[in-house]
């Protein structure tokens, strides 16, 4: 229904105007009596054989919403009851920022796939702050990606990273230091090795005088070769960073059906989708091959099917997330996927029995 009759609607509209459609009547729908118990009902599968711990945190089971949906921590609430264990609120910064000059999302429909240059539009962190401080459904976990405001210079880039940190500190489960969006100038190169040193340092120094410990997370660009990986995860290990978000929009525009003139006009941006499915999944398999799976992973970017979250699953991720996979599949997405995780854990336990007996 969804795919047939639902999403050719909402795409007659600009990506931008149906986020902000569909968020603000999500809040009014769940203020109706009975609303949030049957959209639960309805889109969650409730199984302790999807339980998963990761960094010794308790997940319902492993699908998350990725960032970049709900950035100002407006809709994690409402949107868990559509089968999510976990919301990454941000990316957030300092400072509000409108962010990019409209228009700036774009959808590419034969390709499956968005191109976005938001730019971090977000109310800031004192506001994300004001949100989470208000009541929270218990068992759901939440994530705080963080970021820069786009006037900062890189070189005091780790300033922004710690405000932000500092303030949240305690309000989420997990950070996720976001250096990797090819939508802020010269963000990018905060995954050299100079300028990671500085901020996952900073970050460290901090959460060690704190009396309750958080995980970090760092979150990699699809675009970085194999050396800058390896650069990556020699950070991650130095600073004790407890895993890898992977991976993050790319600005790689190759391998596509949508013509050269329509990606020219679209301009800049990030790209996310089922053009970066191969490449996450790629990312994701080098990191475990090559940390021998010791290093914790999220793994998002193009998880467009079932089989696309399976095989993220296999590759060597604990958690995944999805965003544009949600756009295009609709809220019974996720039902769909745990249902598939559920299913193979149950004939792997089966045939485990057999053996045995």
């Amino acid at each position: 229904m969804y795919r047939y009759f639902i999403r050719p609607i909402l795409f007659l509209l600009s990506p931008e105007v149906i986020h902000h459609l569909l968020t603000s009547g999500v809040r009014f729908l769940f203020r109706l009596p009975g609303v949030t118990a049957l959209i639960r009902s309805v889109y969650t599968v409730k199984d302790p054989q999807l339980t998963t711990n990761f960094l010794g945190i308790e997940f319902n089971n492993p699908v998350g919403l990725a960032a970049g949906f709900d950035k100002n921590g407006e809709v994690y609430n409402e949107f868990s009851d559509f089968g999510f264990s976990h919301i990454e609120v941000g990316t957030v910064t300092p400072k509000g920022q409108p962010g990019n000059p409209k228009p700036r999302s774009f959808r590419i429909p034969a390709d499956k796939g968005l191109i976005n240059r938001m730019g971090f539009n977000n109310h800031g962190v004192d506001a994300l702050l004001g949100r989470l401080e208000q009541q929270r459904r218990k068992g759901l976990i939440i994530g705080g990606n963080i970021g820069k405001n786009t006037h900062t210079p890189n070189e005091k880039a780790v300033e922004d990273y710690e405000n932000c940190f500092t303030t949240l500190y305690g309000y989420v489960d997990y950070f996720v230091v976001n250096v990797s969006c090819p939508n802020i100038t010269n963000m990018q190169a905060l995954q050299d090795q100079d300028a990671l040193d500085a901020i996952l340092g900073r970050l460290a120094d901090v959460r060690a005088r704190k009396s309750e410990y958080t995980p970090i997370l760092l979150k990699i660009s699809p675009d970085l070769n194999r050396s800058q990986i390896d650069t990556s995860l020699e950070m991650v290990e130095k600073y004790g960073i407890d895993g890898v978000v992977a991976s993050n929009t790319t600005i790689r525009r190759d391998g596509l059906v949508t013509s050269d003139a329509k990606i020219d006009a679209i301009g800049n941006g990030g790209m996310s989708g089922a053009p970066v499915t191969s490449r996450s999944l790629e990312v994701v398999r080098y990191i475990a091959e090559k940390t021998g799976g010791k290093t914790p992973l999220i793994g998002v970017g193009g998880i467009m099917t079932v089989d696309d979250a399976l095989n993220m699953l296999d590759a060597g991720a604990t958690l995944i997330q999805v965003y544009t996979g949600f756009i295009y599949n609709g809220p019974g997405f996720v039902k769909r996927i745990n249902k598939a995780i559920l299913k193979r854990k149950k004939n792997s336990f089966r045939e485990t029995n057999t053996l045995s007996v």
